[in-house]
């Protein structure tokens, strides 16, 4: 019986050859560098020394093992990336042998046998590099008229894989001998299976997690495998070492300078006397983040168990600017530019309390004047972990003047909206509300006094706030509100959600699809103050339709919006070329008097978009056309911003 006791198993890599692509001068003696150029302006202009070279890769009727060949090989792999001379050349036809080999391992194959040829003979025949070189041409030189091109050097690799080796049963040891390894799980390795590499490897990772996972800080895990040739059998021992099973230590953070030291703490504390588990050490690393103050977080757990037992842990954080500052802009061809910013203290009294001030001017253009002009101007201090983990209770003001074709408004609002974290996906939230507003409508002018409760739960699975390409959005909206001036009630509901399908796979081809449903129960359609009312049409909402166009009108034939909304849309993002995307889609929507939603007179948009992509989201312009349009609605609508429609 032949054995083989294998060093440790290491996934596939591509070796670099240390001679490939080095210029032949440079392999000369030192004498011969030194020697003395002669005068530049009497020596002809030099070329470096190159030949070209095609590689020919066996077909073994195995695709796993031609490819790993083909990923392997630095003859190929360098071929067009790193020109070299015939030196070079000959060097990595003569280090291939090692890739070979390493190819047909991780695959499973022990007795395989190769050759390696370079212009029909073998790469370490005498005199083999002189004679390439003499008839390469070199590299950027003219091309010397009545003189062919050198054909590239055909360099050939072909291999006898030999037969395929066979997993003996596999075997877990403990170290110390009688430890208890039952946490380690099963291997996942089914004996007569091929004996490739990666599996053993993702094996060997899988024992390690689900030991860590178990609350074994310190576990390792250590392989011995022998080949046997006589039976073709690859034998795996995993020896475990378990360690000690150990909770943490009270948590030390360091690293902050401007953020109180009692706030970290609270974030931190709860991991003290928990089960050792990476996973709830990321959580409470991605809590400290969540803070907004910090712009790094690490945590590194200790190398051995402390005096009572447990494991210190140490996160560092890295605090960010205190201060931040941004812009936006969008364009609607029939309201002209939008423009907001904003102002940002991200740590106020060193809670991590953010201050946040906000402006936006819009419907710039329409008129010759202001008149037609509104804006807002807000205000908003965020306080993290407020009475609880992941809480934040945040104070809005903020000053409104819209002047739309629905209405005009003048108002003041104030909210405090307390929302927590359920986890990465889940936020809830709710809090008082608070209005003085004045809105005009059809001719009519009304002042309104409002009081109301907003709760709202809201999912995002996403992969990117701005430009997704998987995962789920959905929100659900529910806004009691109480009119003092009126003496009535009614209650706003909203439920909208968004999915993302990468078709293609590699988010060349986004499917996107959105839904809303609305309704507001509780008071007549006069009894619900214009602005509170639902309205549907223009960008991100019905492309191709005036902003708020959609639904009933008044007697001036303005939109008077409705008390049920339903939308849809389906957009498809295709990726063209580098940056560059297109997107077509189509957006329907329906807004009537009645609170059941319903789909009576729908409208329906479709069109066209290009897309950007920058370092801060894609910026959009999309042209839609309204394909069931009235009399007053324009014939198509044009809009630009910055993250996708929806």
């Amino acid at each position: 019986m032949r054995l083989k006791h294998l060093p440790p198993l290491r996934g596939l890599t591509l070796a670099a050859t240390l001679l490939a692509g080095v210029p032949h001068a440079l392999l000369l003696p030192a004498a011969a560098q030194d020697a003395p150029s002669a005068d530049p302006a009497a020596a002809p202009e030099q070329y470096e020394p190159t030949v070209s070279y095609s590689v020919t890769l066996p077909d073994t009727a195995d695709d796993a093992l031609d490819d790993a060949l083909r990923r392997a090989s630095a003859l190929e792999q360098l071929r067009e990336t790193a020109p070299t001379d015939a030196f070079g050349l000959v060097s990595r036809a003569l280090a291939e042998t090692d890739n070979i080999r390493s190819a047909l391992r991780s695959e499973g194959y022990y007795a395989g046998s190769w050759r390696i040829t370079v212009a029909g003979e073998a790469p370490d025949t005498p005199g083999l590099a002189d004679r390439l070189q003499a008839r390469a041409r070199p590299r950027n030189a003219p091309a010397e008229e009545g003189r062919p091109t050198a054909e590239p050097v055909s360099v050939v690799v072909t291999v006898d894989p030999g037969p395929q080796y066979r997993l003996a049963p596999v075997r877990l040891q403990a170290e110390p001998a009688g430890t208890p390894i039952d946490a380690a799980g099963s291997t996942g390795l089914e004996a007569g299976s091929p004996a490739r590499a990666q599996p053993v490897l993702d094996a060997e990772g899988r024992l390690a997690t689900a030991l860590r996972d178990s609350s074994h800080p310190f576990a390792s895990i250590r392989r011995r495998v022998t080949v046997d040739h006589d039976t073709k059998l690859m034998e795996v021992t995993f020896v475990v070492a378990p360690g000690p099973r150990a909770d943490f230590a009270t948590p030390n953070v360091t690293g902050e300078q401007r953020t109180n030291s009692s706030l970290v703490a609270s974030v931190v504390r709860p991991l003290a006397g928990e089960p050792y588990d990476p996973k709830t050490l990321e959580e409470t690393r991605q809590d400290l983040l969540g803070l907004g103050v910090f712009s790094t977080v690490r945590a590194r757990a200790g190398e051995r168990l402390n005096e009572e037992g447990r494991l210190p842990v140490t996160f560092t954080v890295i605090e960010r600017p205190l201060h931040a500052i941004g812009f936006g802009a969008a364009y609607e061809t029939r309201y002209g530019p939008t423009f907001s910013t904003y102002w940002e203290h991200r740590n106020l009294f060193g809670g991590a309390e953010r201050l946040r001030l906000e402006a936006e001017v819009n419907r710039l253009g329409v008129s010759g004047d202001s008149s037609e002009t509104g804006g807002r101007i807000g205000a908003s201090l965020a306080t993290p972990w407020f009475a609880g983990r992941n809480q934040t209770l945040t104070f809005s003001i903020a000053a409104v003047r819209e002047r739309l074709d629905a209405y005009d408004r003048d108002a003041f609002t104030a909210d405090a909206i307390l929302e927590r974290t359920i986890s990465k996906r889940l936020t809830v939230g709710f809090g008082p509300q608070l209005e003085f507003s004045r809105v005009t409508q059809d001719d009519v002018t009304t002042d309104y006094q409002l009081i109301g409760l907003l709760g709202q739960l809201r999912w995002n699975d996403t992969d990117s706030p701005l430009n997704p390409s998987r995962g789920t959005r959905a929100s659900v909206l529910v806004n009691p509100i109480y009119s003092l001036g009126e003496s009535n009630a009614f209650t706003r509901l909203r439920v909208q959600g968004s999915t993302y399908l990468d078709i293609s796979g590699d988010k060349g081809s986004i499917l996107a699809l959105r839904g809303v449903v609305g309704s507001i129960v509780g008071a007549s359609f006069g009894g619900v103050p214009p602005d509170k009312r639902f309205y549907s049409g223009g960008g991100g909402s019905v492309r191709g339709y005036d902003y708020q166009s959609i639904g009933p009108r008044t007697a001036n034939n303005e939109p008077a919006g409705g008390l049920s909304l339903v939308e849809g849309s389906v957009e498809l993002r295709q990726r063209v070329s580098g940056p560059w995307g297109m997107a077509a889609f189509v957006d329907a929507g329906a807004v009537t008097e009645d609170p059941a939603p319903t789909l009576d007179n729908l409208k329906v948009g479709a069109g066209l978009g290009v897309r950007y992509q920058t370092a801060i989201g894609p910026i959009r312009a999309d042209v839609a056309i309204p394909l069931n349009k009235e009399r007053d609605d324009a014939a198509f609508g044009f809009y630009i911003g910055i993250g996708q429609a929806f």
